[in-house]
């Protein structure tokens, strides 16, 4: 394989990786800044409001996009399989 060929496969993997992660952790960016804004107006700095309310959109948002995730992930696998004989010299 080439390097121009290990270069393409690492763009694909970081791309799916970005592609599947993005959503989880933009959902968990937009709910922490949103409870940062509320514990600041309202002056409680408790640590647990911080937490508990992003675990529960992060486990929400990967029960909800699972399936698509999986088909995702199992689409890059099944191109990475098929192209295998690219890898052996």
């Amino acid at each position: 394989m080439t390097e121009l060929g290990i270069a393409k496969l690492a763009r694909e993997a970081l791309a799916t990786v970005l592609l599947v992660a993005g959503p989880i952790l933009a959902l968990s960016l937009i709910i922490g800044l949103l409870v940062s804004i509320f514990q600041a107006t309202t002056q409680i700095q408790e640590q647990t409001l911080a937490f508990v309310p992003k675990i529960l959109v992060v486990l929400g948002t990967t029960a909800l996009l699972a399936p698509w995730m999986l088909r995702v992930m199992m689409e890059f696998t099944g191109k990475l399989l098929g192209s295998m004989n690219q890898f052996i010299r």
